[in-house]
């Protein structure tokens, strides 16, 4: 179910991260596993509980929960509840001092999920030069906070996750490296491999549709149809609009309703060709339909968060100013490049300070040539500013994408006390010195 939500105020449980004897209500094991991405074709990598994605976790707006995550891989793990308002012990970074998980070791996470909507669960390790390890790896999985009421209407619910596989570091014209990849997937498959998903003429389904890339944004096309986009990073949007594709940068959510009221065999999946020939898509079959799965190129790449917006905006008073200006250190010829804020990479950035209750406005400035999806744990944040434009609301996420050379502006309530990490969700970029520490006072 869809939860309508922005950002919510609620209390949460103390957290609790131990062995107990008591069963848990969901259960993971890190451990290898040897993913079949086509016919007799695999990937060596590491996942939840011997799938890919990890299991759908289901879990009620307030209601406490416990999870149990044991580790069969062979090095130290963590697991991020990725856009939830949780403390910070529990949240899964280790740099707010969340523990991490031993090889053999065991956690117990016992936390209240909120706020409602489309979340999602993953490894927050660093990787390095190791296009194996954390976000790189098959550790991704959905994670569903129902609300208490959920206004949206659809017959089904179909969940998707994005992903790139066997990365390996290439060099650019500039002497660094960046990953490229040679496969692509939909729920850790090729397309044409597997089992369509089945719909039936006349119905509304709703589309939740993750990037689990660890680097790479995303466009996605359904040929015939399109997206009624109603929720971005789990979170209604005030103004919902049909679009013909979706744009997902690394971490990003999107929910979308799609009337099926054109039958046949279809593809849904990357816009860019050449991924799309890597792997990246999943056939759409109605019911009582056959034949081969049908693409329909489109012209150009096509996204704006603000039209998603409300009308009317205007700047607020009392809203205290933070800048975090985004720029690349050269490393040297075959290496990754350093990435600081504010002229410092992380461990050494500069910690911001919060005052809780007060309102800050985070003006992004992206000195660099590349783009970031940066991301704000325990907290949502409103786009206000994008590139320039005019004032805009309503809009509430946890990733948003920062283009080269331009500036995003958002805001966000201090109501989360505890250290809280902000980063760029690119994991090259994390890796190499993109976060920093938001301290409350």
């Amino acid at each position: 179910m869809l939860a309508l939500t922005g950002a919510i105020a609620a209390s949460v449980a103390l957290p609790q991260i131990t062995r107990a004897a008591e069963a848990a209500d969901f259960s993971l094991e890190i451990a290898p596993f040897d993913l079949e991405v086509a016919a007799k074709k695999f990937v060596k990598t590491v996942a939840y509980n011997q799938q890919v994605p990890g299991p759908l976790l289901r879990m009620r707006e307030g209601q406490p929960v416990t999870i149990d995550v044991a580790n069969r891989s062979a090095n130290d793990e963590i697991v991020h509840w990725h856009g939830l308002f949780l403390p910070s012990a529990v949240d899964g970074a280790m740099e707010e001092g969340t523990p991490m998980i031993t090889p053999g070791g065991q956690a117990r996470y016992t936390f209240t999920p909120r706020p409602a909507g489309f979340r999602w669960y993953h490894s927050h390790m660093l990787a390095g030069n190791d296009l194996k390890k954390a976000l790189y790896s098959g550790q991704h999985g959905f994670l569903m906070i129902e609300p208490k009421e959920n206004p949206t209407r659809y017959e089904q619910e179909v969940f998707l996750a994005l992903h790139d596989w066997n990365g390996h570091l290439m060099g650019s014209g500039d002497g660094s490296m960046n990953p490229e990849y040679e496969v692509s997937t939909v729920n850790g498959r090729v397309l044409g491999f597997g089992e369509p998903v089945q719909v039936k003429p006349g119905t509304r389904v709703l589309f939740h549709i993750l990037n689990a890339s660890a680097t790479e944004q995303h466009w996605i096309a359904l040929a015939g149809h399109t997206f009624r986009v109603v929720a971005l990073d789990g979170n209604a949007v005030p103004t919902p609009q049909a679009v013909p594709m979706l744009r997902l940068a690394p971490a990003e959510r999107i929910c979308a309703v799609v009337e099926m009221n054109h039958p046949g065999v279809w593809v849904l999946g990357e816009v860019r060709k050449h991924v799309q020939a890597a792997g990246m898509g999943v056939v759409i079959e109605y019911a009582g339909s056959t034949g081969a799965a049908k693409w329909e190129q489109p012209e150009r790449l096509s996204w704006d968060y603000l039209q998603f917006g409300a009308a009317g905006a205007v700047k607020r008073v009392g809203v205290l100013e933070i800048p975090l200006v985004f720029t690349s250190k050269f490393a040297g010829h075959g290496a990754l490049d350093r990435w600081a804020i504010n002229g410092r990479s992380y461990p050494e950035t500069d910690a911001v300070t919060l005052t809780q209750g007060k309102r800050y406005r985070l003006i992004f400035k992206n000195h660099s040539a590349d783009d970031h999806p940066v991301h704000l744990h325990r907290h949502s944040f409103e786009l206000r500013r994008l590139a320039g434009s005019a004032e805009t609301q309503g809009i509430f996420k946890d990733v948003v994408l920062v283009g080269a050379g331009t500036e995003v502006e958002v805001e966000f309530t201090a109501d989360n006390p505890g250290l809280t990490l902000f980063h760029c969700h690119q994991q090259d970029h994390m890796d190499m010195g993109f976060m920093m520490l938001l301290r409350y006072a």
